[in-house]
């Protein structure tokens, strides 16, 4: 599947039209589990989840339930959530929980109580002589499931002739390891299942083309033009500098207008009360105090330069310390990065806002849609989080991210229609969009982006 690598941002870069087949047919979502699902690399939760050897979790994809186990204190395997006795699943899944976990130090299948150690080996199979001898280790071991980790996270990949993860993840691991997101912790997560396919639903946060249009409020602290770059597999994001600053200063925004000192400090306080991601209590008091700090006039990139020198000041103070990233790669790395084919990492030195989304059943018009921030924490200080159901009406949700559902769910029913001639990327801000149907298409033998003429 390495026929994506030679999938460059300036090929994209012309203008495509994509069809609705990927998002409305289910024939195609149908096809996605054979052709898709079980072939590539999935993140399916963090290490932290699974501290002590017996802990667990699991993870579905369609029919495919897998077991996530940390056998050793160094070491995690992976198993099909699935006895070799008759097909009953060994753990099942709580009743309206996006997944089980827990800690066992065997798992015991609640049909006939055949028994599996750690390792996937059945230890305990009742009247086992009548099976006459036939019953082999290699019969009865559970089925055994590709697992790896990276940035703190464990990715499962169900074909057992994968490429490794690391050369799947590349680009994007080597441009993301000075960010040692793996040493960060959850500060809240949420899931729901929406209205709209898992396309959509990604495609909704791997562009800022839709901000003024969905979020105008942000307007007024300044006007950020996005980009988007294919790259290989996955895609990254990220802002055009504004004036005055250079690319790899505008990873954090900072607020436009007469006053950059009070517009960031206004921007960074709204992001904190209404959407509670991309920032830190850190960030938002560091630039509350930029108006005491700094005389009026103070120049723009002067005005970063000195907010960010005071975060980090603060945080080392009580024990947080931000990893190291020259400013060259800061700006390669833009503010986030789409992980193929479902998974998206909004990264920064001290926080990270990821998004997820995956098949709900068969059914094209719904999917599993996930949201979790991240940041860094003393230690000894990090919260206790669970995946909490949000339903979308929730005032948890804040007053920003619901805007973005009502486009997911409004977009999904738009492409159903008659009159719709195929989604048409913005080929600057966009290129993520083409980059993610393109690559789909080497899976799926379908659906390729096709010239806009």
């Amino acid at each position: 599947m390495n026929k994506a690598a030679d999938l460059t941002h300036e090929v994209l870069a012309e203008p495509v039209t994509l069809g609705v087949e990927a998002y409305i047919s289910e024939e195609y979502a149908r096809a996605e589990r054979d052709k898709l699902w079980r072939k590539v690399w999935q993140q399916v939760g963090r290490l932290e989840e699974i501290p002590e050897v017996g802990n667990y979790l699991t993870y579905d994809i369609l029919e495919d339930s897998i077991l996530i186990v940390r056998t050793a204190p160094d070491k995690i395997r992976a198993y099909y959530n699935v006895c070799s006795h008759r097909g009953r699943r060994l753990v099942d899944t709580p009743k309206g929980a996006k997944r089980a976990c827990g800690k066992q130090k065997q798992f015991i299948c609640g049909f006939h109580a055949w028994r599996y150690n750690l390792e996937g080996q059945c230890t305990h199979i009742s009247e086992k002589d009548d099976w006459k001898g036939a019953l082999t280790d290699q019969r009865t071991h559970l089925g055994e499931v590709r697992a790896d980790m990276w940035g703190g996270w464990i990715w499962i990949n169900l074909d057992p002739n994968s490429e490794p993860l690391r050369d799947y993840l590349e680009p994007a691991a080597g441009i993301l390891d000075p960010f040692e997101l793996q040493n960060m912790r959850y500060r809240w997560r949420r899931w729901v299942v929406f209205d709209c396919n898992w396309k959509v639903a990604m495609e909704a946060f791997d562009e800022t083309y839709h901000v003024p249009g969905t979020h105008p409020e942000f307007m007024k602290f300044g006007v950020f033009r996005g980009w988007a770059r294919a790259q290989g597999k996955h895609s990254n994001i990220g802002y055009d500098a504004p004036k005055g600053l250079d690319e790899n200063q505008s990873k954090l925004r900072l607020g436009a207008g007469a006053d950059p000192r009070i517009s960031t400090a206004e921007m960074q306080v709204y992001t904190w009360e209404h959407v509670n991601t991309n920032t830190t209590k850190t960030l938002v008091d560091a630039a509350r105090r930029l108006v005491d700090e700094l005389p009026e006039g103070t120049p723009a990139d002067k005005v970063l330069r000195h907010w960010l020198d005071s975060a980090r000041r603060d945080d080392a103070a009580r024990g947080v310390i931000w990893p190291s990233v020259d400013s060259q790669h800061l700006g390669k790395s833009g503010t986030a990065w789409q992980i193929f084919p479902n998974f998206q990492i909004g990264h920064a030195v001290n926080n990270a806002l990821c998004y997820g989304a995956r098949p709900y059943g068969y059914d094209p018009n719904r999917c599993i849609f996930e949201v979790s921030v991240y940041q860094l924490f003393p230690k000894g200080e990090e919260p206790e989080t669970a995946w909490e159901y949000t339903p979308v009406d929730d005032p948890k949700w804040g007053s920003v991210l619901p805007q973005d559902f009502s486009n997911m769910a409004a977009v999904q029913q738009g492409m159903k229609s008659a009159g719709f001639r195929g989604t048409q990327p913005n080929p600057y801000a966009e290129r993520s969009v083409a980059n993610l149907h393109r690559n789909l298409a080497i899976y799926m033998g379908t659906g390729a982006p096709r010239p806009l003429k």
